[in-house]
Formats: structure tokens, C-alpha cells, sequence
């Protein structure tokens, strides 16, 4: 009963938010509140919730931080020269646009945190979407795509997790596992590529004004051709929408048809919030900032937090520019900091009820007795839907030790098992259950329906080439 009431939730829930029937805060909320009356344990509601909270309470608390500092770097122009060298690199052309967006992402990702690469990546390259009128679910998609490749890097967690609930040593699992997630990487360049051409083929051939007449600012975009379609322009800083994928219908709030007004503020070298006397204490202080997170010198949320509260002091040290630069982005961190509780409802439920536990337990107990000298295989394969439906924590501390028993006992090492396990974080971090992907969806303007039915076909594909690639290289 468990086990059908599990997947029908999640069923509601994704059905829900990708008809748009209701937003994903109120489907995290009301969903499972409701399944969690039917299962018979609605007195428990309250326990189960709050235990939610608690665990993903951090987590809120340095996204909450996280939004605020980077928001505060995109204020005072850390990102300019970054945006304005891709701007150089593209050369507005949407395929070039694309690509750099999955270079950049695989290249942020190392610093191990999701959250962070899509901030980065985001305000990095949704000026350059906006000015050329390319879709934003595209970036989200790629972006996202990309981060789950390099999420297995031993730091990032997966790798730890299954390392710790395996008792092997991370390196053996990792190092061996290169070469696949190589041909992954490679592949999501690829799919990058046709991506960008299909946008190239939607919006018509840019060129930048530079190339013609070198003393126009290297920012500003205009068409060329006949039939090119004029760049949508836009005033917003992330967060403030984008176009809408090109088989979605374009989102509520994710894209403001007829503003053409040019400006874009991660480019506009007059704002009053620049700091250029201050670039290179930013510059040093984010990269101190990264280094800590990498280290492990204090815990995530800490460091956000005294770096959100030094970035406001040292760039804005009179109260009224502080106060002004937080209700700038009051709106961003509301929205993902709701989503993360509101996750955390889902998450409570699904885990105090025991729905969680019932459905892996069956999904493993409904592999064939058969396939058991395929263990890894089939591992690989459950890596998808399980780390889809449910955190890495589950999946890893409570799966995949079910799943070595049950390879073991069959002669598969458990090293493969757990090189297996790891092949569906691409497809994970584009999870509703992962907070990162709120950071993603929100600083883009991206409804997250839009971007599950657009990102969780690329994101599966790619899970799968990483496991083919695997299994061709004797990983797997």
C-alpha cells in the first residue's frame, strides 16, 4: 500500500507542476499532506514536517546567503569582464551562446556546489540569452545537464556518499570512472551544440555592432538579415524571466514580449551599484570564499553568511545602500528559500511515512533473479528513477547497500555497483528534491515544469550514455 501511495504522489506532484495546475511550492505543500492522510498517518503530519525542516534548514540558510552575495557581486561588477569576455567568445551567435553556457557550468562545477555553479553560470550568461532572445529553459537544461555530469567529482557528494555506505575508498570508485564521465561531458557539448543550432535556426542570425564599428560597447547587439528576428531585449537583473523553451509554451513570468529596451544590467557600465575600486577585494574575497567551501574550513551556510554580511559592509557601508541591495534580491531568496521548506514537506512525508523505503525495497525486489550477474546494470539503470524520486541520501545509505548485497551474492564487486550507482546525477540534479535546482530555476525566471519537461529527457540521455560508455570501457 506504501509502496503504490509513493509513486502515486509523485506522479501527482510532477503531473501537477508541469500542467501548471499548481505552482510547485503549493504541489510540495498539499500533495503529499494529502498522501500522507491516506497512508492513515495524518496525526503525524506535524513530525514529519518538522523533521523535514530540520534537516533541509541549512540548506535554506545558505542559499538564503548564497543569493545575497552573489547578488551583491553582480551588483558591484565581479562578473562583467566574465560576461563580456563570453560576449566576445559568442559573438552572438546562439550556438556559440549555448556551448559556452555547458563549458561554463562544467567548468564552475568544480568547486563541488551546485548552488553556486548555477548563480554563477546564471548571472554569467542570462544577459547574453535575454539580449539575443534565446530560450531560457535551454540554459537551465544545460546548465543543469552539466553540473549533474561533474557532480560525481569526489567532493561533490555522491562518490562520498556511496564510498561511505560501501566502506571503499572514494578514489577507487572515482579514478576508474573518468574515461565515462568524459564521454558524458562530451556528450552534453554535443547536445549543447544541436541545442544552440535549433536556437540559431528560432531567432534568426546576430551579429555584434563591434565586429562592424569597433567604438560601439562590445554589449550592444544588433540584427543582420532579412529575416533575423529582433534580440529581446531586457532591463531585469536573473530572475526577472526569459523565453520560453522552444517545444514549451512560454512560462508565466518567464518572458516580457515587446521589451526591447536594450539595457542589461550585468553589462551596464553606469550603474550606480559598481565598485571598480573594490573589483579586486571581491575578486579575492569570492575565490577565498570558494577555497573555504572546497576545504571544508567551516560549514557552507556559516561561510555564505559572513560573506554575504562582509560583501554588503565593505562595498555599501551606509545602512540605506545595504537595506536597498537586500530588497533587491528579497525576491529571489524568498522564492527559493519557500521552495526548499516547502520541499522539505515532500520530503518529510516520504521519508517519515516509510514510502521511501517501501518503494525501493520493491523496485529492488523486482529485479528478475536472472539479471543478478548483471547487478551493475541494473544498479545503473535504478540510479535514474531513485535518484530522481528521492535525495542522494536515501538512494546511497539506503539502497545501494541492498543493491551490493544483492550483486555480491551473484560475484559483481562491489566497486562496480557503486561506479554504477553514480551515473544518474545528471539526471538528479534536476530533481524537485534538490534545492539547487530552485537557485536554477529562479535566478533564470524559469517555471519549473518548463524546465523538468524539457531538461528530464536530455538529463535520462545522458545518465544512459555515462552507463553505455561505462559498460564499453569494462567500468561497469
Amino acid at each position: 500500500m506504501l509502496t503504490f501511495l509513493g509513486f502515486a504522489m509523485i506522479a501527482t506532484f510532477l503531473v501537477l507542476i508541469m500542467l501548471k495546475k499548481m505552482s510547485p511550492v503549493a504541489a510540495l505543500v498539499l500533495v503529499p499532506a494529502l498522501f500522507c492522510v491516506f497512508a492513515g498517518k495524518g496525526a503525524h503530519l506535524g513530525d514529519y514536517v518538522i523533521d523535514g525542516v530540520g534537516k533541509l534548514a541549512p540548506t535554506a540558510a545558505m542559499l538564503m546567503f548564497a543569493i545575497v552575495y552573489f547578488g551583491v557581486m553582480i551588483d558591484v561588477g565581479l562578473f562583467d569582464p566574465v560576461v563580456r569576455g563570453i560576449l566576445r567568445f559568442c559573438k552572438a551567435d546562439p550556438v556559440r551562446v549555448v556551448v559556452g553556457t555547458a563549458v561554463l557550468a562544467a567548468i564552475v562545477s568544480l568547486d563541488g556546489d551546485g548552488s553556486t555553479t548555477f548563480m554563477i553560470t546564471v548571472s554569467a550568461m542570462y544577459p547574453l540569452y535575454k539580449r539575443l532572445g534565446l530560450s531560457l529553459v535551454v540554459m537551465t537544461g544545460v546548465a543543469a545537464t552539466a553540473n549533474g555530469v561533474m557532480n560525481t567529482l569526489p567532493w561533490g557528494g555522491p562518490t562520498a556518499r556511496a564510498a561511505t555506505a560501501l566502506k571503499l575508498d572514494a578514489a577507487d570508485i572515482f579514478v576508474p570512472m573518468i574515461p565515462a564521465l568524459a564521454v558524458g561531458l562530451v556528450f552534453v557539448f554535443v547536445l549543447a551544440y544541436v541545442l544552440g543550432l535549433r536556437e540559431r535556426r528560432r531567432v534568426g542570425s546576430l551579429v555584434m555592432p563591434g565586429e562592424e564599428e569597433p567604438a560601439q560597447e562590445a554589449g550592444e547587439l544588433v540584427t543582420a538579415g532579412a529575416g533575423a528576428k529582433a534580440a529581446a531585449g531586457g532591463s531585469g537583473t536573473p530572475g526577472t524571466g526569459g523565453g520560453a523553451a522552444p517545444d514549451a509554451d512560454p512560462a508565466p513570468g518567464s518572458g516580457r514580449d515587446g521589451d526591447t529596451s536594450g539595457a542589461v544590467q550585468g553589462l551596464d557600465p553606469h550603474r550606480p551599484t559598481l565598485r571598480p575600486r573594490l573589483y579586486w577585494f571581491n575578486a579575492a574575497l569570492t575565490a577565498a570564499l570558494l577555497t573555504a567551501m572546497i576545504t571544508e574550513l567551516l560549514p557552507i551556510p556559516v561561510l555564505f553568511l559572513l560573506g554575504a554580511a562582509l560583501a554588503l559592509t565593505v562595498n555599501f557601508p551606509h545602512m540605506p545602500d545595504q537595506k536597498a541591495r537586500i530588497a533587491a534580491h528579497a525576491e529571489n531568496v524568498l522564492n527559493v528559500a519557500g521552495m526548499v521548506f516547502a520541499a522539505a514537506v515532500f520530503t518529510g512525508v516520504l521519508a517519515g511515512t516509510g514510502m521511501v523505503k517501501h518503494m525501493a525495497d520493491w523496485l529492488v525486489g523486482a529485479v528478475p533473479e536472472g539479471m543478478g550477474p548483471h547487478m551493475a546494470l541494473v544498479t545503473g539503470l535504478l540510479s535514474l528513477p531513485l535518484t530522481y524520486f528521492m535525495s542522494n541520501d536515501g538512494f546511497y545509505f539506503g539502497v545501494l547497500p541492498v543493491l551490493a548485497e544483492a550483486g555480491a551474492a551473484h560475484g559483481v564487486p562491489s566497486l562496480e555497483i557503486a561506479r554504477a550507482a553514480l551515473v544518474g546525477q545528471a539526471l538528479h540534479m534536476s530533481s524537485p528534491l534538490v534545492p539547487a535546482v530552485y537557485v536554477l530555476v529562479g535566478m533564470a525566471g524559469v517555471e519549473f515544469g518548463d524546465h523538468t519537461r524539457f531538461t528530464v529527457k536530455w538529463a535520462a540521455l545522458t545518465s544512459l550514455v555515462v552507463l553505455g560508455a561505462g559498460m564499453l570501457f569494462g567500468i561497469i
